[in-house]
């Protein structure tokens, strides 16, 4: 009643399913949730959640990034990006936000851009090291 609720319901708009391969670049307003694989861009004004078995070879622009597959490209995100323990990331991150679970890989820069257009550069100096 008086704490502040932490678990976050989606809604979500389209659900591209584990056995459900798409090739080209996908464009939405919506929520997207992806369980299957996508080879090429996403560019989603709403959040995108990748689950376990999601596999993304492209560059993500979305709201929130809720990372619990593979991606293979660069993300940018107007809000947080969670790199789940399953999440998997090969590429630059450019977010305002940055939340790592324990186990999960990220090899690349991240980018944290502040209010007001500010940025702080964040180099992953080893490669293949888990966060």
């Amino acid at each position: 009643m008086f704490g502040k609720k932490t678990d976050k319901s989606y809604d979500i708009d389209s659900l591209i399913g584990e056995n459900i391969k798409i090739l080209g670049k996908v464009e939405g307003k919506g929520n997207i949730r992806i369980d299957g694989s996508i080879e090429g861009d996403i560019d989603c004004k709403g959040d995108v959640i990748l689950g376990e078995t999601g596999r993304v070879k492209g560059n993500i622009y979305c709201r929130d990034l809720s990372l619990g597959g593979n991606v293979e490209g660069n993300v940018k995100s107007s809000g947080k990006l969670t790199l789940l323990s399953t999440g998997k990331l090969i590429g630059d991150a450019e977010v305002a936000s940055l939340i790592v679970h324990e186990d999960a890989f990220f090899h690349g820069s991240c980018k944290m851009v502040e209010e007001g257009g500010k940025s702080q550069n964040i180099n992953v100096e080893e490669k293949g090291n888990r966060v």
